[in-house]
């Protein structure tokens, strides 16, 4: 069995990663297929927490854009991660995987309150950690939540997925001669303003050292690759800029 890189996880997941290729909504195959990596990471032994974005069922920006009031919008955004939770929750179990799903929003009914040491606990156990509803609070992102769930819980790296393969000089859907970067700086990220996460979050990372893994989901194995350390992606770090 192969060495894993990594020993504790945060998996951050957009909410339209689970579209697959709907304009909106759950897609049952990408959420089996995605839980079907999880539990083969889980597999090698690695502790996995995860955050899910609610934009495949509503994004608060854009509904404060529309003109409702941001704060409302928001909560609205962060009710839409618990729904994405509470079905990764139920695709995992169906793969008899452990997972326990926590809210920043106390739900009881269908979900625990999130308390730091208690998520340990569950990770420590061996469960699937589901971190739902943002932060609890307007104005902050799901990015932001991964990165504060990932220092709190001592995860050793964030791994970003999303539909393309790393990040790019330049959009590479529209610029056939852009390269992506093997890897970049913290202040790269923020100086060039390269929307990987905000900036919120990437000061969190810099901050406490915690590295980020952006890498492309559709290509099935690259959960376990990422873990594995694999050569995919880009990684952003205290490290020096580098094209692939």
């Amino acid at each position: 069995m192969p060495t894993p890189r990594f020993k504790r996880i945060l998996l951050k997941l957009s909410g339209e990663a689970l579209m697959g290729d709907g304009k909106y909504g759950i897609a049952p195959s990408t959420l089996t297929d995605i839980a079907t990596e999880i539990r083969d990471v889980r597999a090698l032994g690695v502790e996995v927490a995860l955050v899910i974005g609610g934009g495949n069922i509503f994004r608060g920006v854009s509904g404060a854009t529309a003109g409702m009031d941001r704060a409302s919008a928001d909560y609205m955004g962060m009710l839409a991660t618990v729904i994405n939770a509470l079905a990764m929750q139920d695709a995992l179990e169906k793969l008899d995987v452990n997972t326990r799903v926590l809210s920043a929003i106390e739900m009881q009914q269908v979900a625990e309150p999130y308390i730091r040491r208690r998520a340990v606990r569950h990770i420590e156990k061996g469960r699937v950690v589901i971190f739902a509803a943002g932060t609890g609070n307007p104005y902050f992102t799901t990015d932001t939540a991964a990165s504060l769930r990932a220092m709190e819980i001592h995860a050793e790296v964030i791994l970003k997925a999303t539909k393309v393969d790393g990040i790019y000089t330049a959009d590479p859907k529209k610029d056939p001669s852009a390269k992506r970067y093997k890897s970049l700086s913290y202040l790269d990220v923020l100086k060039d303003e390269l929307k990987v996460m905000d900036a919120t979050a990437i000061s969190l990372c810099m901050d406490n050292d915690l590295p980020l893994v952006v890498f492309d989901l559709t290509r099935k194995g690259n959960i376990t690759r990422a873990v594995l350390g694999e050569d995919i992606g880009t990684l952003v770090g205290k490290v020096q800029t580098a094209r692939a």
